[in-house]
């Protein structure tokens, strides 16, 4: 299979979806060219037989596969993408390669592809568990999990399921969606995108090559993505963890339901508590449904759902006590998620905070009996919260305010432990997935904790 025999394909930034990428399009039969930034990349590129040149020298390329992570507008243009934009080439992302490869193959395979501020994750991993129950064969990645050019060639009875961060959707050009969702937005990578208006396009792009045939979920949840409705060539698919949709899917309490009645009790799904689960369960199921699955087998397939690391991923228990790792929550929209979901909590918070900070999160302060503070900006945490009357403690680090929030849930303060830091991680650790194992590990090294 050569899909892109003769093709000149620049591809930059060697990383976790990079090198594969250029691997797998050099053996596709296209003339690579790579490049990063990094010596030891270029390195290791060069020790596998890839041909390794700055492509900012001389632009001499067909199309630039950028890695997401780099920027070809703001805030500063990466010198390749200036380059293949004096060109006059297209600038793009692997998932559309993916596609190309895929149609070139005369597969008819559908794609399947998630979007939102939060959630995403969630909803690409539920999505890729419903298809599998029910026999299909799927691929699951992008953004989450495998990079695209890593992934199998489908038949014509196989989904990917991919999350598409906005990174990657600025970057699509003939990918089409057979069942895209956005199930959120909020203020994110503003830095990237300009401002929200630049945000919402980028992530607006799911929809963009859809036809009738094909199907559009919307949160109902936020403005912003409500308001997407407007121009949708795709037959769209309202949706809510709150409030009652007609002609989509809804939470009623716990209820998960449409106009045919009730599809699944979310009280007997442990790995999607709050309404935001019910939300992204929703997304889940008005798309299984579009795809053609057995309405009467979604129920089983949300109640196995084994859930994803550092998404309210309950680490550990000591008697009634619950240890809950959500270090996923970077930014105070998705920590109020995790708030939300629990009546009292000993909350672990810190890194390095968003724009805002955690004052959005107000309305949450009466379920925190008491807060342990990490990071960098845990001292203006610690303003937040006095200012409120929330007690609060300055801790420094995960392994100091660990056991102190153990030691005050055997004091009975309250029988969630939950770290949701409302912040990044890259103050102390390498990413919230490292912030989120050194939780893991602190607890499950607690006396008589259950795991």
């Amino acid at each position: 299979m050569t899909p892109f025999l003769r093709q000149r394909i620049a591809v930059v930034g060697l990383g976790k979806a990079g090198l594969p990428a250029a691997r797998r399009l050099h053996a596709w039969g296209a003339d690579v060219t790579c490049w990063d930034d990094g010596e030891a990349a270029r390195a290791e590129a060069s020790a596998q037989g890839l041909r390794v040149a700055n492509p900012a020298e001389g632009f001499e390329f067909d199309a630039l596969l950028l890695s997401p992570g780099i920027p070809h507008l703001l805030p500063r243009v990466h010198p390749a993408a200036a380059a293949s934009r004096a060109a006059g080439k297209p600038i793009l992302a692997d998932v559309e390669f993916l596609f190309r490869a895929v149609r070139a193959a005369g597969r008819k395979a559908r794609f399947v592809g998630i979007t939102g501020t939060n959630g995403k994750s969630t909803t690409t991993a539920l999505m890729a568990h419903l298809l599998a129950r029910a026999g299909i064969p799927v691929e699951v990645g992008g953004n989450l999990g495998p990079a695209a050019l890593d992934m199998q060639i489908l038949g014509d009875d196989g989904v990917y399921v991919l999350e598409m961060s906005s990174y990657m959707l600025e970057r699509i050009a003939d990918l089409r969606f057979n069942a895209a969702a956005m199930l959120n937005l909020s203020p994110d990578h503003l830095d990237r995108h300009g401002d929200m208006a630049g945000y919402l396009a980028a992530k607006a792009r799911i929809f963009a090559t859809q036809t009738r045939d094909d199907v559009a979920v919307l949160g109902q949840d936020d403005a912003p993505t409500a308001g997407l409705r407007a121009g949708l060539a795709a037959r769209w698919v309202p949706i809510s963890g709150t409030t009652p949709q007609p002609g989509g899917i809804w939470a009623e309490g716990s209820l998960l339901r449409d106009s045919q009645g009730v599809i699944a009790d979310l009280a007997t799904c442990p790995t999607l508590p709050g309404t935001h689960n019910a939300q992204n369960a929703a997304a889940a199921i008005a798309m299984a449904l579009a795809l053609g699955l057995d309405r009467n087998s979604l129920a089983e397939g949300l109640r196995s759902y084994p859930g994803l690391p550092h998404r309210q991923e309950l680490v550990g228990r000591i008697g009634a006590v619950r240890f809950v790792n959500d270090s996923k929550a970077t930014n105070a929209d998705s920590a109020a998620r995790a708030l939300a979901s629990y009546e009292r909590i000993l909350w672990i918070a810190g890194g390095m905070g968003k724009e805002g900070g955690i004052a959005p999160l107000a309305e949450y302060f009466p379920r925190i009996a008491e807060a342990f503070l990490i990071g960098r900006d845990g001292p203006e945490f610690a303003a937040t919260l006095a200012a409120s009357g929330v007690k609060h403690r300055l801790c420094g680090t995960l392994a100091e305010a660990l056991p102190l929030a153990a030691r005050a849930a055997s004091g009975g303060a309250a029988d969630v432990v939950l770290l949701s830091p409302a912040a990044a991680s890259w103050d102390q650790f390498t990413g919230f997935d490292a912030r989120g194992d050194a939780f893991r590990a602190l607890v499950r090294a607690l006396p008589g904790v259950e795991f």
